[in-house]
């Protein structure tokens, strides 16, 4: 009878141990690769919204010698501003009228040479800025408009355009989210079933730039999101990047 050396192993473990090891490695292989097999699009939606808040500024000031008598012109205007508000049908809790800005001025004296002799002091400017916020969007634009009427009363005011916003951005987010994501996932299922392939579940999604741009205008996009306050009328757009597994 043959004896065996302690160390001798069969050829036909050494062949089976091949095999399986073979086998492990297709199947980590295939796994790999399997997952590897993704499709990659970016979902857009976008919607047209009108603006729901609007937001007015003007600002006006006095000059004089005497810094109580500039301050108390400048009190009186504010009563007059207040009171016009007030006769175009604005409540008091949508006008907000800033603190009092003081400068002193100065002019210049030069000698005959052009050299500097000393500024001269030729009285003080006051000026006091009027903010309006409100839902009624036609009411004061009008008012924005017809403001101008106040230099009637001796009152210079300057009116600045007016800016619009929406305050219901979040509801508006989600809705346009939810959209970009279908349409993210119907261009996968079209790359998938013209490519002869199923498309399997979502893998990744990154939300891309949301903004907001005027109707009917020129602006660019930017990398950073658009937010437009000029126009009432808006269009909201955004991106979203995902990924499907393809079966």
């Amino acid at each position: 009878m043959r004896t065996f050396d302690k160390y001798y192993i069969s050829p036909a473990i050494i062949a089976l141990s091949i095999l399986l090891s073979a086998l492990v490695f297709a199947g980590a292989y295939k796994f790999k690769f399997k997952d590897k097999k993704r499709v990659v699009v970016t979902g857009m939606a976008s919607k047209n919204f009108v603006s729901n808040l609007i937001v007015w500024q003007g600002y006006y000031s006095r000059e004089s010698m005497d810094l109580k008598q500039a301050y108390a012109n400048l009190k009186n205007d504010e009563i007059a501003i207040k009171a016009y508000l007030k006769k175009k049908g604005l409540e008091d809790n949508k006008m907000v009228f800033s603190s009092v800005s003081i400068n002193k001025q100065y002019n210049p004296v030069y000698d005959n040479n052009g050299r500097l002799l000393s500024n001269k002091f030729t009285g003080y400017s006051l000026t006091q800025n009027v903010k309006v916020e409100a839902n009624d969007i036609d009411k004061v634009e009008k008012i924005s408009r017809e403001i101008t009427e106040l230099i009637q009363s001796g009152i210079e005011l300057n009116s600045s355009a007016p800016s619009y916003y929406y305050t219901k951005m979040a509801e508006l987010k989600i809705d346009l989210l939810a959209k970009a994501s279908k349409d993210a996932k119907d261009r996968a299922q079209s790359i998938a079933e013209n490519a002869g392939s199923a498309l399997g579940d979502l893998k990744y999604a990154s939300m891309g730039v949301f903004q907001i741009t005027g109707q009917n205008s020129n602006e660019n996009y930017s990398y950073g999101g658009a937010f437009n306050t000029t126009s009432k009328n808006k269009t909201a757009s955004i991106t979203l990047r995902t990924e499907y597994a393809v079966k």
